[in-house]
C-alpha cells in the first residue's frame, strides 16, 4: 500500500479508502444487497491487513448499521490512532429528518459516535447540499463540531463548483474550519468534474476522493453484464443509464488496456484515477475478500501517458448527475 497526505491535513492516508456503504444488516435502510456483520467483518479486516487505513461511512447508510458494524469491526482489529474514519451527515436516518440545519448537524454527529463506538471522527462531511437551510447556518455548526473535538476535519460531497467555492469563501472570511476534501462523482465515464470542480479543488488545496470510481461495477465487468445489485440499484441507473453508448465505448477501451497490461479492468480504471492530480484516495466498494485483493493491486499500476489517451480519448459531455 501506498500513502499520502489528505490534502493539507496532517492526516496520512492509504491511497485507496475503503467505502462502507456494502456494510449493513440487508433489513435495515434500502438497501437489500448489504452484507450482515458476519459477512463485513472478514472484509474489514482484510483491508487493514492489505494497508488500508482510511474508512468511509455515512449516518444514513443502512439505517445507521454500517456505522456501527464498522465501528465495531474497527475497535476489535486496530488501534483507534492506526485508521482514519469519515462519515457523512445530511440524509434522514432514523427519527433524524433530512437536511443540514445546526440542530441536525448536532444530533447527527452525536448519534454516529455512539454507533461508532468512538470519540471522534477524522473526518465530517456533508453528503449533499442543503437548500433549505442558510450555508451560513450549517458552516458555523461544523466549525462548532471541530471546536468540541467530536470532528477533527470536514468536507463535502457533491454539490456545483460555485456552491463550493461559496462555502469556502465563508469559512475564510469568518475563520470557520475549512473544508479539506471534496468527495465527488468521477470515473472513466463521468468526467463532468474536470471542468469546474477538480480545478478549484487544487486551487484551494482540497483532496478528491472520489465515490464510484468504478462507476458502480460498470468498470469492471464486460460491458452489459448484469448482477444483482445492477439490477436493484436504482441510483446507479440514474447515473448512468443516457449515456450506454458513449460508456460503452470507454468501456471497450478500458478492456483493451487492461489486457495489454495484463491487469483487470478495476485496476486499470483506479490506476487512471490515481495519476490524477489532486486525487488523494478513491473509494472503493467490495462485497468479497478476493475483489478487494484485486482493487489493492492498483496502487502499483503505472499507466502510459499514450494509455492513458486511450481511455480518455472516446469521452463526449453528459449531463450532470449525482447531486442529489
Amino acid at each position: 500500500m501506498q500513502y499520502n497526505r489528505l490534502g493539507k491535513t496532517e492526516l496520512q492516508v492509504s491511497r485507496l479508502c475503503l467505502g462502507c456503504m456494502t456494510f449493513g444488516e440487508p433489513d435495515r435502510g434500502k438497501h437489500a444487497w448489504t452484507l450482515p456483520e458476519e459477512s463485513s467483518r472478514p472484509i474489514i479486516k482484510r483491508a487493514l491487513e492489505g494497508g488500508i487505513n482510511f474508512f468511509d461511512t455515512a449516518n444514513s447508510y443502512s439505517d445507521g448499521s454500517s456505522e456501527e458494524i464498522v465501528g465495531r469491526a474497527l475497535r476489535d482489529f486496530a488501534r483507534r490512532d492506526e485508521v482514519i474514519v469519515a462519515t457523512k451527515v445530511y440524509h434522514q436516518t432514523g427519527d433524524l429528518a433530512e437536511g443540514l440545519s445546526r440542530a441536525q448537524i448536532l444530533r447527527s454527529i452525536d448519534d454516529s459516535l455512539q454507533r461508532l463506538g468512538m470519540e471522534y471522527v477524522d473526518l465530517l462531511q456533508i453528503h449533499r447540499w442543503d437548500y433549505n437551510t442558510p450555508i451560513e447556518e450549517t458552516l458555523e455548526a461544523l466549525n462548532d463540531v471541530v471546536k468540541a473535538g467530536k470532528a477533527r476535519y470536514i468536507g463535502a460531497s457533491s454539490m456545483h463548483a460555485h456552491q463550493f467555492a461559496q462555502a469556502l469563501a465563508l469559512q475564510d472570511q469568518h475563520g470557520w474550519a475549512r473544508f479539506v476534501t471534496m468527495q465527488d462523482h468521477y470515473n472513466l465515464i463521468y468526467r463532468e468534474e474536470e471542468l469546474e470542480m477538480l480545478p478549484l479543488c487544487y486551487k484551494e488545496g482540497v483532496a478528491v476522493i472520489p465515490w464510484s470510481p468504478l462507476a458502480r461495477g460498470r468498470l469492471t465487468r464486460p460491458w452489459g453484464e448484469t448482477t444483482a445489485r445492477v439490477v436493484s440499484d436504482e441510483f446507479g441507473k440514474t447515473l448512468y443509464s443516457e449515456t450506454e453508448e458513449n460508456d460503452a465505448q470507454i468501456a471497450a477501451r478500458l478492456a483493451g488496456v487492461a489486457e495489454e497490461l495484463d491487469a483487470s479492468r478495476a485496476q486499470v480504471a483506479l490506476a487512471w484515477l490515481l495519476s490524477k492530480p489532486g486525487v488523494a484516495a478513491p473509494i472503493i466498494g467490495t462485497s468479497r475478500a478476493e475483489q478487494l485483493d484485486e482493487l489493492l493491486g492498483a496502487v502499483d499500476l503505472t499507466l502510459t501517458p499514450a494509455q492513458v489517451a486511450e481511455l480518455e480519448t472516446p469521452y463526449l459531455p453528459h449531463p450532470v448527475v449525482g447531486f442529489r
